[in-house]
């Protein structure tokens, strides 16, 4: 068995009051998560995100810093590898509309007051709803 690891590169990318999420569909399932996607070998975190970013949405981003790392043991659903997906804070300038080029996917703003765990389909990006709902909660 053949154990590797898969390294995937998230953006965080917050307009005002709503956030930027994906819908994706991986093998008939609907997957809701952020943009962004696999590292290519030979590249680095940040210019891999910045690669999927102009790939899938043709969006030029600038990488603000880190937000979270995988921080537990998670297997891939799709393959024999242990995922560790790396999130940004990222800014862009605002295009009109967002477009997704990739025929399966469909890129939307969410209201990040209704982010939570729940929000999103795997492990990963459930902790990260929920880290963006505490660092979203307003202050009493």
């Amino acid at each position: 068995m053949d154990k590797r690891f898969n390294i995937r590169v998230y953006g965080l990318w917050v307009n005002g009051q709503k956030i930027l999420i994906n819908e994706e569909i991986i093998r008939g399932k609907t997957i809701i998560k952020f943009p962004g996607g696999g590292l290519d070998w030979g590249e680095g975190t940040i210019d891999g995100l910045k690669r999927e970013w102009m790939e899938e949405l043709s969006i030029k981003i600038e990488v603000l810093n880190h937000f979270y790392t995988t921080d537990f043991f998670q297997a891939s659903a799709y393959d024999n590898s242990q995922v560790i997906s790396i999130y940004y804070w990222i800014k862009a300038d605002l295009p009109e509309k967002i477009v997704n080029h990739v025929s399966n996917e469909r890129t939307f703003w969410h209201s990040i007051q209704d982010i939570s765990a729940d929000t999103f389909t795997l492990p990963i990006d459930k902790k990260v709803g929920s880290l963006l709902s505490e660092h979203f909660r307003p202050v009493h």
